[in-house]
């Protein structure tokens, strides 16, 4: 029998790993553009936000002022919600799509919209229980601390370690090297847990940690 020693830490992905959106992102982009005036169908829209997202640039910003990254995160996702909506063929319908979508982003900072899967609470206590370290490497925005704290989540994590923050976005080694630096641990002592294969699993094999693809149903 191959005995395989306890990492130092472990990092997980966020969204889609540790929670995952309660319905679908169309059904919330809708729901809040109905509160503005806005009619559209929520599975067109979801459609449309999944080509759009996918299509979009890395979220993340090297070289630039720290102080400006959250207004650089605002207009990373407000462009992405007006091309969104654009796709959609509903542009035109928004009195005033400023308004629509500081409600809109804000929302994605609570609780409202997430769901925390089953499984995680369970493994989040084990690990800690066992010792290990544990840390988040995401490619998500800053929002992420305030989702954390609301689902109730953020005292497990030592460490949060984002893309608009570190300048690099998974798959990219660099990400893996800031979250790593952050617990003084050597690439072959953590392992990196998330549901994306090219991201999280490759990613984190290129970095020189031990990737685990987590395939959500």
């Amino acid at each position: 029998m191959t005995y395989t020693p306890l990492p130092q830490v472990i990092f997980l992905d966020a969204v889609g790993t540790l929670f995952g959106v309660a319905g679908t992102v169309g059904d919330i982009y809708a729901d809040i553009a109905q509160r503005h005036g806005v009619t559209v169908d929520p599975k067109a829209l979801n459609q449309s936000f999944f080509r759009t997202f996918n299509a979009a640039p890395t979220m993340a910003f090297p070289g630039c002022d720290p102080a400006t990254i959250p207004q650089r995160e605002y207009h990373w996702w407000r462009v992405l919600a007006q091309q969104t909506f654009s796709s959609a063929g509903v542009i035109d319908q928004f009195v005033d799509f400023d308004s629509f979508f500081a409600d809109l982003y804000a929302h994605f900072a609570t609780a409202a919209p997430w769901k925390v899967y089953a499984d995680v609470p369970v493994a989040l206590q084990r690990w800690q229980r066992r010792g290990i370290e544990l840390g988040i490497i995401s490619n998500f925005d800053s929002r992420l601390y305030k989702v954390l704290e609301a689902l109730h989540l953020a005292d497990f994590f030592q460490s949060v370690t984002i893309s608009s923050e570190t300048g690099a976005a998974k798959p990219d080694p660099l990400i893996f090297q800031a979250a790593l630096q952050k617990h003084r641990c050597d690439p072959a002592q953590a392992w990196h847990l998330g549901d994306s294969e090219a991201d999280d699993f490759h990613g984190a094999k290129a970095a020189g940690v031990w990737g685990v693809w987590l395939k959500r149903p």
